[in-house]
């Protein structure tokens, strides 16, 4: 398959699409849209039901998947506040209080950023790098490696990249099949490590690999984690998509213990 920046955001539109229970030619509307949530066959994997609402906006307009309970609420809201205004406080607030009365809340926020072609390139690491199979990288579900490896989800983590230190592995970037075109890389410096642009050397470098598989690098991060946005940002990423998702409270809650 033959990439350039626009296929990639097609692609991307085309998966988000299938999380939300719409059509990818929506995102690219200048006018909010209210659609039934539906997660479809080939949804991101991570994504589990029950989803009471998700938002998702391309930088141009929001499309809402929304459960039939709160449709007539998430109608009422999108068309309430400018696209760029329904993933900030206080209008937020607004949202998630009338959720509460619901027994729901505003669950996730994130950012993600897909591969900017004419920035992405193989990065160089002042340590030695080793391209690491699953086969590989069995005994490396350690919390110090986290972001990189999903031990939840091990039969999804399907290729790394491991920086040595005189054999010492000491940061690893890995990537996780979350979906059939598309996947996501995840990535851990050990603290003594950071600031020598190892994250940034791994990040691009997997990035390729991937391409050169056929599939979509993607990268996700909170907006206020600041070095990995950095992170995304140097190594050849850009801005994409950002989504906020809600869930039943008690589902919240459970999270909070």
């Amino acid at each position: 398959m033959i990439m350039d920046n626009d296929k990639i955001r097609h692609i991307a539109m085309c998966q988000s699409a299938e999380d939300l229970g719409c059509k990818a030619e929506d995102f690219l509307s200048s006018e909010n849209k209210v659609v039934p949530f539906k997660l479809g066959p080939g949804a991101r994997k991570y994504l589990k039901e029950p989803i009471i609402c998700n938002l998702v906006s391309y930088g141009g307009n929001v499309v809402a998947g929304a459960q039939p309970e709160v449709m007539d609420l998430v109608k009422e809201y999108v068309n309430k506040y400018p696209y760029y205004h329904l993933f900030e406080t206080p209008n937020m607030h607004w949202l998630n209080e009338r959720l509460e009365q619901l027994d729901s809340r505003v669950c996730f926020m994130a950012e993600y950023y897909l591969p900017d072609l004419d920035k992405l390139q193989r990065n160089p690491c002042k340590y030695e790098t080793r391209l690491l199979e699953p086969k590989d990288f069995q005994d490396l579900y350690k919390e110090e490696w986290s972001n990189a490896l999903c031990e939840y989800r091990k039969e999804l983590d399907v290729l790394a990249i491991g920086a040595y230190d005189q054999g010492k592995l000491i940061a690893l970037a890995g990537c996780s099949m979350d979906c059939e075109d598309m996947w996501q890389i995840g990535i851990d410096v050990l603290p003594e490590y950071r600031r020598q642009g190892v994250a940034k050397a791994l990040t691009s470098n997997l990035a390729m690999e991937i391409l050169d598989r056929g599939k979509i690098p993607f990268y996700c991060s909170a907006w206020s984690n600041l070095p990995s946005v950095r992170n995304a940002i140097a190594s050849g990423f850009v801005p994409a998509w950002v989504e906020m998702t809600a869930k039943p409270k008690s589902v919240v809650e459970s999270m909070n213990c």
